[in-house]
């Protein structure tokens, strides 16, 4: 298996039949009787009229739909109230399921639910549906304010995102039958938004296999390397499951403990972000094992614990207690890495029955169908991390910057720190004095100068670790830096920073734009501090801007060229000299082509490709505004991305691109063998891909390395190439590699 730094930036078209992560035990064609029977599975007594009522009138709205799969339309919404059912959901969320598509994909109405099956599930189905009437100016924005929709609707009731999640899990599934650049953005999605989301609401199961079927589309060619190294040792870790399982009941017999022990073989992403954590190959993970053991009693948990710590050596730094200090949706369970027999490691959980209720079922363990109501997460101690998410999402109005800090802060694993008065503050892991200073106020984070952790002094960078207790100094001279956004780790520090940045460089970026204009005016013989006021803000609105200030700020911040202002102001201008075949040249809004690419909204600019992913045509990429260097075309995964400033990253797209050469890395692992090399130049050769440049590398297990720099035409070329190498005989593995500083 290829090394995570490789691993982590590989990227290709998904496989035409990749393996399926493990379902939960739907039907193959969900019928409304399959639902009635969970939910009565459930609940003997539960009144099945609603359900019903919802499938008649869903049948009814979406007859004739088909989706991409040739099915039924109804298949859907059939499949997602079976998943809900299955999360011991209410009768209203599960008829809100059947219900979910018909807002936006048919003529009904919100006022048509709420008339037909009351306020609850009208207003489910109105949070749950896409805001596709109105326009916005890109993808992303549109995306942004999807999902700020949804967060607004999900803290008045916490089910709009259950039907949400069981949505999006069923178009996983299913997500073969879509484009294969859809197929990508989808799940890079669902990795971003829908995975941390299923962890905040403890949905356990919901997470995993919404991160194997992400993983599966977004690196398919190390999950389906990682689906055949499983296969061949299966037979194997099925015999050691069996074995310690053995042990461990012998352990709670002799103790006179009752309880239930599951083993398993841990999820593939798992597996695959422990190689990246531990910089392994697969061939060097070795706990790839997981047990549970659930007893009756939380004094059981521990003597559970003891015994297995008594009989095999436990892993140092790999101990953790959730029973004494929850997370913070509530999961609860003792986490314990060993060495077991024959040297090989395995992790242990132990929970209560109650514990393993709420790990499977989550916020879902809130409900009971006897309640029949809404249960707004304003009410819910669990949802503090949603109250901040609503404060900071009204902050921030920017949606590339919103969306960044989604992903960057509010889903990453949590740690528990103290105030000096013995206040639990929960942060993102990695998380800084300057988080801890800002969750406490934002004055307080602004004007920090200096930190206490455990009574001693620290650099404000340093990274909290759980339990820590921390102090923070502050100046009332100090104000935040630019510096600061290099190391914290919460959306309310970066939001905050980013506009006290904006908010100084603001006044920066126009007088720096007057200045560039009135310099760029006297090589065009305009001069531009005779203008008079009224011109100028003629100018701006002409342009599209709200104001002259709103003007100059784009100027200086290389948003906009100078040229393309004064180009507008010269047959209106009397100081203009005469015309010159530069300053007649025509002016046009629509994108400019260069180097291969469109870009839009930026003229006469220097086009480049970073080096630290290189793009090639048919690859998803973003332009950078480099002041001083022109745009930079990276890939929109790469991952220096998410680091630059959402201001400075604009739209661009392939164009004119046919037939020229990109140069593009593979890395390839091969057996130590002669005649390897020569099949694979000659395979690239046959494919008219010539090598620029190369490296070869002998390990000391019998593999050759070998990293090549290699010109294609798009990335159809390079991926049929790389799939031909490997087949050849005694080809371990081959990969795209892009990643590391440019």
């Amino acid at each position: 298996m290829q090394n995570p730094a490789q691993a982590a930036t590989a990227q290709t078209q998904a496989p035409q039949t990749p393996p399926v992560p493990g379902r939960t035990g739907m039907p193959v064609v969900v019928r409304i009787q399959d639902i009635i029977d969970k939910v009565r599975s459930i609940q003997h007594d539960a009144d099945t009229t609603l359900l019903q009522r919802a499938y008649v009138f869903a049948a009814q709205a979406h007859a004739g739909q088909v989706r991409l799969s040739g099915e039924p339309y109804l298949s859907h919404p059939l499949a997602v109230a079976y998943i809900l059912a299955d999360m011991r959901m209410d009768e209203a969320t599960i008829a809100s399921g059947l219900l979910h598509d018909t807002v936006e994909d048919t003529d009904t109405t919100v006022e048509d639910i709420e008339k037909l099956f009351g306020k609850d599930v009208a207003q489910i189905v109105d949070g749950v549906s896409k805001i596709s009437l109105m326009k916005f100016e890109s993808k992303e924005e549109a995306q942004a304010e999807s999902i700020r929709k949804m967060i607004l609707a999900m803290a008045e009731d916490i089910r709009v995102l259950m039907v949400k999640l069981a949505d999006r899990l069923h178009n996983m599934r299913t997500l073969e039958f879509q484009k294969p650049h859809k197929q990508m953005r989808i799940a890079q999605e669902t990795m971003d938004i829908y995975v941390p989301l299923a962890n905040r609401l403890g949905l356990h199961r919901i997470k995993l296999e919404l991160e194997d079927l992400s993983f599966m589309y977004l690196k398919p060619d190390i999950y389906v390397q990682m689906s055949d190294w499983l296969d061949r040792n299966f037979a194997q870790d099925q015999q050691y499951i069996q074995r310690i399982r053995s042990e461990l009941r012998t352990m709670l017999d002799e103790a006179g403990i009752h309880g239930e022990i599951l083993g398993r073989i841990k999820h593939k992403y798992s597996i695959y972000k422990k190689m990246l954590q531990q910089n392994l190959t697969l061939d060097q993970v070795h706990d790839i094992l997981a047990f549970r053991v659930i007893v009756n009693e939380v004094k059981s948990c521990y003597t559970v614990l003891g015994l297995a710590h008594s009989v095999w050596k436990p892993v140092q730094g790999r101990f953790k207690d959730y029973i004494s200090m929850p997370k913070a949706n509530m999961y609860q369970s003792l986490h314990t890495t060993v060495v077991g027999p024959e040297g090989e490691r395995f992790e242990i959980q132990i929970r209560t029955w109650e514990m393993d209720r709420m790990a499977e079922h989550g916020v879902a363990s809130h409900w009971h169908y006897k309640e029949n109501g809404r249960i707004a997460a304003k009410n819910v101690a669990q949802f503090a991390w949603l109250h901040e998410l609503l404060d900071w999402q009204k902050q921030e109005s920017n949606s590339k910057e919103f969306m960044h800090s989604l992903r960057f802060d509010m889903f990453k694993d949590e740690i528990y720190v103290f105030t000096p008065r013995g206040d639990v503050l929960e942060l993102p892991e990695g998380a800084t004095p300057v988080d801890f200073a800002f969750m406490i106020h934002s004055k307080v984070g602004a004007q920090t100068s200096g930190a206490k952790v455990n009574g001693k002094l620290v650099p404000i960078n340093t990274r909290l670790r759980s339990g820590d207790s921390v102090e923070i100094i502050t100046d009332p001279s100090r104000h935040p830096s630019r510096d600061w956004l290099k190391f914290i780790k919460t959306a309310k520090a970066r939001t905050y920073i980013n506009n006290y940045i904006r908010t100084e460089e603001r006044s920066r970026s126009i007088t720096l734009g007057k200045e560039m204009l009135e310099k760029q005016g006297r090589r065009m013989g305009i001069n531009f501090l005779k203008l008079k006021e009224a011109e100028i803000e003629e100018l701006a609105e002409e342009l599209k801007f709200k104001s002259a200030e709103e003007m100059y700020s784009a100027v200086g911040y290389a948003r906009l060229t100078p040229r393309k202002v004064l180009n507008r102001l010269s047959p209106k201008s009397e100081e203009v000299a005469a015309p010159t075949p530069e300053t007649a040249k025509p002016e046009t809004d629509e994108p400019r082509k260069s180097e291969g690419v469109i870009i839009t909204g930026v003229d006469d600019v220097l086009v480049r490709f970073a080096g630290c992913c290189n793009p090639i045509p048919g690859d998803h990429i973003v332009g950078y505004i480099s002041r001083g260097r022109g745009i930079t075309v990276h890939t929109s995964d790469c991952i220096n991305v998410p680091n630059m400033e959402p201001e400075r990253l604009i739209p661009v797209y392939w164009e004119g691109h046919a037939g020229r050469p990109y140069p593009s890395r593979i890395n390839i692992v091969a057996d130590n063998q002669p005649g390897v090399l020569a099949a694979i130049a000659t395979v690239l050769a046959e494919n008219k891909i010539n090598i620029d440049s190369g490296q070869i590398r002998s390990q000391v297990d019998g593999k050759t390395i070998m990293d090549f720099t290699v010109e294609v035409t798009d990335v159809a070329h390079l991926y049929q190439t790389i799939d031909v190498i490997h087949k050849l005989d005694h080809i371990v593995e081959v990969t795209r590699f892009s990643g590391g500083a440019e």
